[in-house]
């Protein structure tokens, strides 16, 4: 199962901690929506190829 984890913001450590715990023993990716300017192209695609997408805020 591959998980998309999308952030909002930069993660905090309990983020950082919920996303190692969600992510054990699975193909993960993450996309940062907090630059200046995010390429929603590339997000689009890594949501349709992931299984799982989690966004955090």
């Amino acid at each position: 199962m591959k998980v998309l984890n999308v952030y909002r913001s930069e993660p905090d450590d309990t983020v950082k901690k919920l996303v190692e715990i969600v992510t054990r023993d699975r193909d993960s990716d993450s996309f940062d929506l907090n630059v200046d300017s995010p390429d929603y192209d590339t997000l689009v695609d890594k949501i349709l190829s992931a299984d799982q997408t989690i966004c955090w805020w």
